[in-house]
């Protein structure tokens, strides 16, 4: 099967999520989008691996990126797609095929945009950090993704959601003293310590702090535990996995700082941190984007890539068609007419 950007958004949408793209397997999708894109002669096309960026090159003054990743969490028995009552189901539906192909149809549609266009089609977003194709190519090929503002089309509900949150993850550890359960009291539970450590989760009162004029809800949560040796031993060593959703006015070093001050006197061993993102409103491209497509803008709740792009010092957003409390689920769907009416607004945006 071959990919026909001329058929409508939704149409599209349901032959992209046919096309599996688990993670790791995207190279059929990438080739099937490479292919489609380098039949268009305003486009020069680049493929890294199963990642593909499209570019014009019309010498406008300004440069916009739309971006969207092509992989999908695993299949849950939701393939092949299927339409009803003015949604559309499949694996990736939501997140993110449907913004893909408004990608690709403004891709094929518009050969002379009053803005010079970035498509980017990305691999890996939804595993490990490292393998993330728009990583990949910010490390490696930089000048791939030079441009004044970008979209990311991850689904919002058809609402533009300005930056994102920063993630960290930390084990705390409650630490005791190893003995014999039949004789416990010549230990300490370090299982039963815990408890303080949870205790300070459960009294945590996050911020809620405004940023460029947009509020963020911050969140602090333990997300795992472990611990315990045997059925007969008093365990010495209790781990709490915590997970810390920062707003944006705070570094990750900053991050850092507050979940250490918050468990002073635990031992805290830093996993994992992402910056996160400003909206970046203010700035003259983001805000005639917001203006073309309306509605109220809102804080994105939650990290996604427009965080690289910040690093590189472009402004950025996300906007797509898909609902974002559907995505990952077995019965991941779109809104058939938040497909058309994302589309019409970018072409709109990208037009005049």
């Amino acid at each position: 099967m071959s990919l026909d950007l001329s058929c409508d958004g939704v149409a599209l949408t349901a032959a992209l999520v046919d096309i599996e793209s688990v993670s790791g397997g995207e190279e059929r999708l990438a080739a099937e989008i490479s292919s489609a894109l380098r039949a268009l002669p305003h486009l020069t096309v680049h493929c890294d691996g199963a990642t593909v960026v499209a570019r014009t090159s019309l010498g406008r003054p300004e440069r916009v990126i739309l971006a969207g990743h092509i992989d999908t969490v695993p299949v849950a028995g939701n393939l092949p797609s299927h339409s009803e009552r003015g949604l559309l189901y499949g694996c990736g539906s939501a997140d993110m095929k449907s913004g893909v192909a408004i990608q690709l149809r403004l891709a094929a549609g518009l050969a002379s945009p009053v803005r010079d266009v970035t498509y980017v089609f990305y691999d890996c977003e939804e595993i490990e950090a490292e393998r993330n194709g728009l990583g990949r190519l910010s490390r490696e090929q930089p000048a791939l993704l030079a441009g004044d503002f970008a979209v990311l089309l991850e689904p919002t509900g058809g609402v533009v959601e300005g930056g994102c949150q920063g993630t960290l993850r930390a084990d705390v550890i409650a630490t005791g003293e190893r003995a014999h359960s039949a004789r416990a009291w010549m230990g300490s539970n370090a299982i039963h310590k815990a408890a303080d450590i949870l205790a300070v989760l459960r009294a945590y009162q996050p911020r809620t702090p405004e940023v460029d004029g947009l509020t963020y809800r911050e969140g602090l949560n333990a997300v795992a535990v472990s611990g315990g040796i045997a059925g007969n031993v008093i365990p010495d060593s209790c781990v709490v996995t915590v997970n810390f959703r920062f707003a944006p006015d705070r570094s990750p070093s900053q991050a850092e700082d507050h979940v250490r001050e918050l468990f002073d006197g635990w031992q805290v061993n830093l996993l994992d941190v992402a910056p996160g993102a400003r909206p970046g409103l203010g700035r003259a491209a983001a805000a005639s984007f917001v203006a073309a497509v309306g509605g109220e803008p809102r804080a994105k709740l939650g990290w996604t890539d427009v965080a690289r792009f910040a690093e590189l010092g472009i402004p950025a957003v996300n906007y797509g068609p898909g609902e974002p409390e559907v995505a990952h689920s077995r019965g991941e769907y779109v809104e058939v007419s938040k497909i058309g009416e994302c589309e019409a607004r970018m072409r709109a945006w990208l037009a005049s």
